[in-house]
């Protein structure tokens, strides 16, 4: 009995105390600072706010009807080129070959830092597309006689984009009557702001 009397007492004295909880101080959080610009003198044509290169010209010489953003595969020093602005559209077109796109006779210039591994500046570049557009592409270039038109080359989001446009190329009267209309809304809006100041 003495042994269980004993016994008890140990284990009373096991029992855990009442806990307090003492309260911290909260701390105090710190302001977070707004993330500043990446670099704010960074390049217009790099951070994608101006375009690299515009065929000016595919508009005047052909219907433009239908665009597609499409990336395009290049290399380092291409890259570099096209980010200082030494890209020519003017001549290039594109051309669906063995279920590929391909990017011809675009004039991306040397780059001037570069070295013995600089690219060809008219050299044959792949266009990339998903699957469903590139069988849209080859039916209607194949069947309705249109041809493929790079409008302009961009950044967007550290990328290069070729916008491609699906085109009908114009006749000489064509032309002129584009020409005579855009003529006919310059006059109309001169005449309207000249009304206007009156």
């Amino acid at each position: 009995m003495q042994i269980e009397s004993s016994l008890q007492q140990a284990l009373e004295t096991l029992k855990p105390a009442p806990v307090t909880l003492i309260s911290m101080p909260r701390q105090a959080t710190h302001p977070t600072k707004p993330k500043p610009e990446k670099n704010p003198r960074r390049d217009p044509t790099a951070a994608g706010q101006r375009d690299a290169s515009i065929n000016r010209i595919a508009s005047h010489n052909y219907f433009l009807l239908e665009k597609f953003e499409t990336g395009i595969a290049l290399t380092g020093t291409e890259v570099k080129s096209v980010r200082s602005g030494q890209v020519n559209l003017k001549d290039s077109y594109g051309l669906v070959k063995d279920g590929e796109l391909w990017l011809l006779n675009c004039h991306i210039g040397a780059y001037e830092h570069g070295n013995i591994y600089n690219h060809a500046p008219l050299r044959t570049r792949k266009l990339l597309v998903h699957k469903e557009e590139l069988r849209k592409l080859i039916g209607q270039t194949q069947q309705k006689g249109l041809t493929l038109i790079p409008t302009r080359m961009y950044f967007k989001n550290g990328r290069v984009k070729v916008e491609l446009a699906l085109a009908k190329g114009k006749q000489l009267w064509d032309k002129r009557e584009t020409e005579r209309r855009r003529t006919a809304d310059k006059e109309a809006r001169e005449a309207v702001a000249r009304s206007r100041r009156k």
